[in-house]
């Protein structure tokens, strides 16, 4: 059996809080068991996954999709070089859209910082073909249920 980790040796061979730890336990990511003297134990696996998580987070991942992604890997096995291939090809398209859409808010932002406006007819960034005005006069993004 491999060797069993104490949350403090997880977290300081992680580089991450305890209180991270339990959280990603409590979103159900990790997992760990219980010594007879209630303590929390982890295998060896979880600092892989818990680097998976980091990175995924870190490239803005969800923390859904990043559990949803780790459902797919077998329980208790440190997840491999191809499983991780497996995981970051399902992000790709999703993390290629973030990219094309920082993009073009990068290549348009010198418009934005001219005029401190975001809702004029010439803002592609936020109002595109100024389709807000087809709502009414205002700042339609500050209305709720009709109420300015």
């Amino acid at each position: 059996m491999p060797r069993e980790l104490t949350v403090g040796q997880v977290a300081e061979r992680a580089g991450i809080a305890v209180s991270a730890l339990h959280f990603y336990e409590a979103k159900g990511l990790i997992r760990s068991h219980r010594t007879a003297g209630n303590q929390r134990r982890y295998g060896g696996d979880v600092l892989r996954r818990v680097a998976v998580i980091r990175i995924g987070q870190e490239v803005g991942i969800s923390l859904a999709e990043i559990g949803a992604a780790l459902q797919s890997l077998p329980e208790g096995r440190t997840p491999t070089v191809r499983d991780w291939s497996l995981l970051s090809k399902g992000w790709r398209d999703k993390l290629d859209r973030r990219i094309r859409q920082l993009e073009a808010l990068r290549d348009g932002l010198d418009d934005c910082i001219g005029c401190g406006c975001l809702s004029i007819t010439s803002c592609r960034l936020r109002n595109p073909e100024d389709r807000l005005a087809e709502e009414g006069a205002g700042a339609r993004r500050l209305i709720v249920d009709g109420q300015a």
